[in-house]
């Protein structure tokens, strides 16, 4: 098992890995927000592809957000690999809840929380957790939420 991963700063001394590392950069965020995500919505379908549906915080218009979401006993858990200062995010935790759409299937989700490795990491299969450990991804979204169509 996976024990929590920590950083070393320049001085040597080691640290938790915090909500202010970004995992990936923003550049690439953005050039997946323009170009990879209108691509990728088409897979939804194959898990553990899945669809976020939520609605802007200001403009209260749809959005449709590429991700790799990963069953829990309580709903989902999605891997932030971008870090916890993304708009879709932003937009579901503001909103209090968001649909998933996964296998074709539409589930309403609430009660987003963002946790930490030890919380989060437990929900990914053991390739995903060394996967998400060299994009340095520590942080999890988790959702609360039933299945509301086939």
């Amino acid at each position: 098992m996976l024990s929590s991963p920590c950083r070393t700063t320049r001085t040597g001394v080691a640290r938790s890995a915090s909500l202010e590392d970004m995992p990936l950069p923003k550049t690439l965020a953005r050039l997946n927000k323009r170009i990879t995500n209108p691509i990728m919505r088409h897979f939804h379908r194959i898990p553990p592809m899945a669809i976020v549906v939520h609605q802007g915080r200001s403009s209260g218009t749809e959005y449709r957000t590429p991700v790799f979401a990963f069953p829990t006993e309580e709903g989902f858990a999605i891997a932030l690999t971008y870090g916890h200062d993304v708009d879709w995010l932003k937009n579901v935790q503001a909103a209090g809840t968001c649909t998933l759409i996964r296998k074709g299937r539409a589930t309403d989700l609430s009660n987003p929380r963002v946790v930490g490795w030890a919380l989060g990491s437990k929900h990914m299969p053991m390739p995903v957790r060394a996967a998400l450990l060299g994009l340095q991804a520590r942080d999890f979204l988790l959702l609360d939420g039933e299945i509301l169509d086939a």
